[in-house]
């Protein structure tokens, strides 16, 4: 892995731990949704961070948390990274 992958890599775990921080109950309310917004990776790199909330599997269920982060004319290079938030009643 490259240093540029590296970054990118370390931007989204760090965003995916806050994307996470929120429970299951406070999440369901609001999946799915998603939003993009810009920012900067440790390294100082200008990006995209594109996060969505999505149903796992059926609705009500667990909740799967995607994270992408990538630079604006380069998409396909960037990274994207998955959890599970599993639902609390289970």
């Amino acid at each position: 892995m490259d240093r540029f992958e590296s970054d990118l890599e370390e931007a989204a775990r760090d965003e995916l731990d806050r994307a996470c921080t929120l429970g299951w109950r406070q999440l369901a309310a609001h999946t799915p949704w998603g939003d993009t917004f810009e920012g900067f990776t440790p390294g100082g790199r200008e990006v995209c961070f594109e996060r969505s909330y999505l149903w796992e599997g059926e609705a009500r269920g667990d909740i799967r948390v995607e994270l992408t982060v990538y630079q604006r004319e380069a998409y396909e290079q960037g990274v994207r990274l998955t959890r599970t938030i599993a639902r609390e009643d289970r």
